[in-house]
């Protein structure tokens, strides 16, 4: 054996070919993350690359990514002490962040089975992002100053996207005043207005629209304008600042919604039914037409009964919308409003079928009748004003078995009155009435107002709820 040479054990080899791996997956890291770089170097690196540039007339630097939980705290604690001492004067602000969150997950194994696995996703984020999300102004300004880029986005929108959809004005008026833009578009397709969709999000689109936002700028998806979605979320202030603003009522996004449609087409629970009464009712007087029909022909009416707004529908067959259009189903706005009586007891649909019925809607054909008694029964009410608008009708065996024992003892008044009917004619009273209404068809709501009858009686003739039928 020569002198310059030794002999290596099988440990020795063993651990030579462990510490050459470790090595090319240092480079190969060192390839895939360069420049990342940790919180205690960032000063430094910052530094060179400042005096670079200055040098130089190359363009912006690569952003750095950071995943050094020591900014992040003090980013998303908005400690300003920390963000001096990270931040100094001449550093980079323009950072990649790349927070992980555990979430519980549904992984299949394709064969129609699986288990709950808890993984980890990455969100691209900035220090702007963050800290204009969650209202840290004064951070906020700090970053600015050191030249973060104002609308850089890794994760898809600018930090001007995030502060408008968390309601932060002072922070969007802050972005703007650093030359935000207030018309930059996400990888989604939306701009700021677009994301301005709650009630406190006001100031934040004003501040937009002072800046040079487009109000009819359109999302690249849906096609909708910043009316559309004030109008879809039930935004009565934002939809008047929107109009002041020139929004055009007419356009119609790719489904074929107007903004009034949007706000009609919008499911409304109990408690939001007075923001978008409040809505519509300015879009009409602003000019909408109440009669647009979407791309399957469906008008305001038929989505507002479809989600039962009493006031909406007042509104709309007050305005000219007319009550027997046919959608492309074959269906006009009665059959919407019967079809989800069961569903919105609280918003009074009875209110909703009697206006319908006063303005010349289609009656149910009374072969059918019992099939509403079983699905609407729950509602004495709906089942009252339908049955007065008939002069006669035969109740029958199926009539009975339509209503469960349960309603019918919470109800057993009412529908005594009616099970009655299978042994005597309708009330003189109530034939008179229908004669009456038959005769004014079409013109009833008009002309009953001018006739000079004493309130009862004018109520009775518009089919005014009763407890009872006779």
């Amino acid at each position: 054996m020569s002198q310059r040479s030794f002999a290596f054990t099988p440990a020795a080899i063993r651990s030579l070919e462990e510490e050459r791996d470790l090595l090319e997956r240092q480079r190969h890291q060192r390839r895939v993350l360069e420049p990342r770089l940790t919180c205690y170097l960032l000063r430094k690196e910052a530094r060179e690359r400042s005096a670079q540039s200055s040098m130089t007339a190359a363009g912006p630097p690569t952003p750095l990514v950071c995943r050094d939980l020591v900014v992040q705290n003090a980013l998303f604690t908005g400690d300003m002490q920390a963000m001096k001492e990270l931040f100094p004067i001449g550093s980079s602000a323009t950072l990649v962040i790349q927070p992980e969150g555990g979430a519980m997950r549904w992984v299949a194994d394709g064969k129609m089975r699986g288990l709950w696995s808890l993984t980890y996703e990455q969100e691209l984020t900035t220090p702007l992002h963050i800290t204009a999300g969650r209202g840290f102004t004064d951070c906020l300004r700090h970053l600015l100053l050191r030249g973060a880029s104002v609308d850089f986005a890794p994760g898809g929108s600018t930090p001007l996207h995030e502060a408008c959809e968390a309601c932060q004005p002072d922070c969007v008026k802050l972005l703007l005043q650093y030359g935000a833009n207030a018309n930059a578009t996400s990888e989604d397709g939306l701009m700021p207005l677009h994301v301005c969709t709650e009630l406190e999000s006001l100031e934040c689109a004003k501040q937009l629209l002072q800046f040079g936002a487009a109000i009819s700028g359109r999302s690249l998806e849906e096609n909708d304008t910043p009316l559309h979605v004030a109008a879809r979320h039930g935004l009565p202030e934002h939809v008047a600042l929107y109009l002041r603003y020139g929004g055009v009522l007419e356009h119609q996004n790719d489904e074929g919604l107007t903004p009034l449609n949007a706000a009609c087409s919008q499911p409304q629970e109990h408690s939001t039914l007075e923001r978008y009464t409040h809505v519509c009712r300015q879009l009409v007087e602003a000019g909408a037409n109440v009669r647009t029909g979407d791309a399957d022909r469906q008008t305001p009416l038929h989505m507002v009964c479809k989600n039962a707004n009493p006031d909406v529908v007042d509104l709309l067959l007050q305005s000219g919308a007319l009550v027997n259009e046919m959608d492309y189903g074959g269906d006009a706005p009665m059959h919407n409003i019967l079809k989800i009586v069961a569903y919105k007891l609280e918003h009074q649909p009875e209110r909703i079928v009697q206006a319908l019925l006063n303005y010349g809607s289609i009656r149910v054909w009374p072969g059918a009748l019992p099939k509403v008694l079983k699905f609407c029964c729950m509602s004495p009410r709906t089942i009252e004003v339908l049955l007065n608008a008939y002069d006669r009708f035969r109740v029958t065996d199926k009539w009975v078995e339509a209503i469960v024992p349960e309603i019918f003892q919470k109800h057993q008044e009412f529908y005594e009155s009616v099970f009655a009917l299978a042994s005597g004619p309708r009330s003189l009273q109530h034939l008179a009435r229908h004669q009456l209404r038959t005769y004014l068809e079409g013109r009833l709501i008009k002309v009953v107002p001018r006739l000079g009858l004493p309130t009862f009686l004018r109520a009775y003739l518009l089919l005014e709820f009763r407890g009872y039928v006779h």
